[in-house]
């Protein structure tokens, strides 16, 4: 159903007449050597002005949960760990007794209100009383709940953390269609999934440009390889065709390029397009098959596979010197790596036991160590946009699925992508064309 919404996210001053100094406010490093566990609990919605609780925000506050499922560095809390159960009597600090919360190492509070389409939410640092997000939403339906929900989470993330990626983000992947696998997107929490492409054939490896407002990938039909090019705004693709065999794991540069795998000598190597799509030389030349490039934000450091030394491992190639780096030495098959954006960490995939593992290694610290376990094969690593999220593909469930967790190797998440196998995630940031 179509969001009809308008969001009056109104500055917390002037919203609830209460402030917060950002130096107080209480802060999580998602990227730290440690990652901090805060407790938040999430009181049942109440209605306004002594109206009993509306049914849309009752579901507003379920959907919140869930979003906040996703969040590793948050412990949902409930009422039951709370000594004399409900502290409050309203929705501001004056109408909640903060003392059982802190008693009960609750560290953060969340109340919500609803009357009519209007929902407004707040959350409160237990031992500081102090507000950390409040927002007001009118003319909510039942059909835009849950994006509210993962809007309103997006700013409690932001707040914390000082990244939102993970809610401001869309993954593009590959679903079987028929005889063949076409491309869908949806929100990180599996939301908006819709079909993008109608090509025929197979349509693989989709990677975002910087802007998400287009999508590259590979289609294999009976006419061979063909490289696709999907359009957000006009919500059209157009393939196109390049001498050679094999045109396979396009990417885009931060800059707008596009770099691909082609046979323009016998065997893949990855070559650089302009603006025209006219190939420029090998990235990194070899005699041996190289594909699978993903770059960092500053485009100077692209990771890659290569099996120049033998078997497939993971290369980095600094682009200002053009020097090439084993990356993985561990493992006789290192497959589709992916960069993150400070160009600190790779996430790829390794055959293990007969099944296939992600791995991320820390290109600074030089150590390596396993972020998923199975049971089935894990594949297609994916970083979010703040390179704190990894998704990725897995067949842990009997089909291909796709899963979520950290760098940290958080237990994974699924991502509601609907009925049938699903693959090859790629994340991007989401665009108000979405």
């Amino acid at each position: 159903m179509k969001l009809k919404i308008s969001l009056l996210t109104l500055l917390l001053v002037l919203v609830f007449g209460e402030s917060v100094r950002a130096a107080e406010t209480l802060s999580v490093d998602i990227f730290g050597p440690g990652q901090t566990r805060v407790n938040i609990l999430v009181l049942p919605a109440r209605g306004v002005n002594g109206q009993a609780a509306t049914t849309l925000a009752r579901s507003f506050g379920e959907y919140v949960q869930g979003d906040i499922g996703f969040l590793p560095f948050l412990r949902l809390a409930f009422l039951n760990e709370v000594l004399g159960g409900d502290p409050s009597k309203g929705l501001k600090a004056d109408d909640i007794d903060f003392k059982p919360l802190q008693l009960s190492r609750i560290d953060l509070v969340m109340t919500i209100g609803g009357a009519g389409q209007e929902i407004e939410a707040r959350v409160y640092e237990t031992f500081t009383r102090k507000l950390l997000v409040g927002k007001a939403y009118s003319q909510v339906d039942q059909g835009g709940v849950a994006h509210v929900a993962d809007r309103f989470c997006a700013q409690l993330m932001r707040v914390l953390t000082g990244k939102s990626g993970f809610f401001d983000s869309t993954l593009a992947f590959s679903k079987k269609v028929g005889g063949g696998k076409e491309l869908f997107t949806a929100s990180a929490l599996g939301r908006e999934l819709q079909q993008i492409t109608h090509d025929g054939g197979y349509n693989v490896s989709p990677s975002w440009a910087k802007d998400g407002r287009k999508l590259a990938y590979t289609n294999i039909s009976d006419l061979g390889h063909r490289m696709g090019l999907w359009d957000r705004g006009q919500r059209v693709s157009r393939l196109r065709k390049f001498p050679g065999n094999i045109a396979i794991s396009p990417t885009f540069t931060p800059d707008g390029r596009i770099a691909v795998a082609l046979s323009l000598n016998g065997h893949p190597d990855i070559y650089l397009l302009d603006a025209d799509f006219k190939i420029s030389q090998p990235l990194a030349p070899s005699w041996a098959i190289s594909v699978s490039p993903s770059f960092d934000l500053s485009g100077r450091k692209m990771v890659f596979c290569s099996g120049r030394l033998g078997g497939p491992q993971i290369f980095l190639l600094n682009r200002d010197t053009g020097n090439v780096e084993r990356v993985t030495y561990e493992g006789s098959y290192n497959t589709r790596p992916s960069l993150s954006p400070d160009g600190r960490f790779v996430v790829f995939a390794r055959l293990v036991n007969g099944g296939h593992r992600i791995f991320i290694r820390d290109l600074v610290a030089n150590q390596e160590r396993q972020i998923s376990f199975g049971p089935g094969s894990d594949e297609d690593p994916s970083f979010d946009p703040d390179g704190y999220f990894v998704s990725f593909s897995s067949t842990r469930s009997g089909g291909s699925k796709i899963y979520v967790t950290t760098r940290y190797g958080d237990a994974a998440k699924l991502i509601p992508t609907g009925p049938g196998d699903a693959m090859a995630p790629a994340w991007g940031v989401a665009t108000a064309l979405n």
